[in-house]
């Protein structure tokens, strides 16, 4: 695993979706995988050209529709997301380019929306198919394939030249 897929992983996923009593090793790698393939390998935190935000490339609409529509009512999981970012911060999408806890948390919260279940840690197949289907749109540029490739250059690849 490259230096920053095991910082990405380790320092930001794990103890992020830890805090919020959501992790799970489905949940960490499809949050790799999706942060690996929209960030351009852990890189970008705002979208060339677009208006995405944070290294899983999270559209300000999105991150305000998960406030006002989905977060009303869970004040568990409100709760837990506030729990990921210094007291008194507003959270505002502009936050997930400069926090990558934050933006995390906004992330595990996009897929928590989804009924269909996680697929299984290591069904890196099934993950590639889950997040075109539930994080990009059906009209989006992306395809299962460039998840997968994502995660495989810049997860499993990196990792077997050790860095």
């Amino acid at each position: 695993m490259s230096a920053s897929a095991e910082r990405i992983r380790l320092d930001v996923i794990r103890p992020t979706l830890q805090k919020m009593g959501l992790w799970s090793e489905s949940a960490e790698e499809l949050l790799l995988m999706t942060a690996a393939h929209e960030s351009g390998g852990f890189v970008h935190r705002r979208q060339i050209g677009g208006p995405a935000l944070g290294i899983f490339q999270m559209e300000p609409a999105t991150h305000d529709d998960i406030w006002e529509h989905y977060l009303i009512a869970r004040s568990y999981l409100r709760a837990s997301i506030r729990a990921v970012i210094p007291i008194g911060t507003i959270p505002k999408a502009e936050y997930m380019e400069t926090s990558d806890p934050y933006a995390c948390a906004m992330a595990r919260a996009h897929y928590r929306r989804v009924s269909e279940p996680l697929p299984d840690a290591g069904d890196l197949g099934g993950m590639a198919a889950y997040a075109k289907r539930h994080w990009n749109t059906p009209a989006g540029a992306a395809t299962p394939q460039k998840y997968l490739d994502a995660y495989r250059r810049h997860v499993l690849d990196a990792a077997a030249q050790g860095g």
